[in-house]
């Protein structure tokens, strides 16, 4: 029983810390989040309001990025994906500005979005592709009235999965919900400002991320600093 009791000790406290969250602050472009990015194109640390973020400019077929050689939810059989951005209005109809891509197979997490009538609306992008089987797709994009925003603002999107319906917030507001099996992700990279395979580029600004293995309750999810 004693040996039990460690075990089970041992299994939650590994699970603690797999929850623990992964924070990616933009505030430099030598290392992010303890990773070095390599760069593509000119991106530049400017001063916001805010605090320091990274500015990416780009066009459909090219522009700025920043690429990771790590996957920061890998393995995570739920989670909650966040980031904090400012979209341009200088932007083109349809960019990619996250991209969390499966090395073994063509799962992923995205975040992208749409710009309608000079307002953009958040897509959510979830792809899993289980071995000999079809493509299990998690796919949010609603851009009606009620969900389109300003440009040129500051914003924090939400990506929560908890094993079973995947939700997009945009400051803590839902957007919707799909039902959707995801396997978790396994190694991989990441790509910031473009999707990983270097198109749809992104114009705006990326203040931080935070990548959680866990289903975050509406009230925990990333709030724009105030300042």
């Amino acid at each position: 029983m004693k040996r039990l009791l460690v075990v089970l000790a041992l299994f939650q406290s590994f699970v603690a810390m797999a929850q623990q969250p992964v924070v990616w602050r933009f505030d430099n472009l030598k290392e992010i989040g303890g990773v070095a990015p390599t760069v593509l194109g000119s991106p530049k640390v400017v001063e916001t309001e805010i605090g320091k973020a990274v500015h990416f400019e780009g066009k459909s077929d090219a522009g700025d990025a920043l690429f990771f050689d790590t996957l920061p939810l890998q393995g995570a059989s739920t989670y909650t994906f966040e980031v904090i951005f400012r979209p341009s209005s200088k932007g083109e109809p349809a960019e990619r500005f996250f991209h969390l891509q499966d090395a073994g197979s063509p799962s992923r997490r995205m975040f992208e979005l749409r710009i309608v009538d000079n307002k953009w609306c958040l897509d959510t992008v979830s792809f899993s592709k289980p071995e000999n089987e079809p493509m299990q797709s998690g796919v949010m994009l609603n851009c009606d009235a009620q969900h389109v925003f300003p440009l040129d603002r500051w914003y924090a999107i939400a990506a929560v999965y908890d094993g079973k319906v995947l939700r997009g917030y945009v400051d803590g507001v839902l957007q919707g919900e799909v039902a959707v099996n995801l396997l978790p992700l396994g190694k991989g990279g990441t790509s910031v400002g473009t999707r990983y395979t270097k198109r749809d580029y992104f114009t705006g600004e990326v203040f931080s991320a935070r990548f959680t293995g866990r289903p975050m309750a509406v009230g925990e999810l990333l709030k724009v600093p105030v300042k």
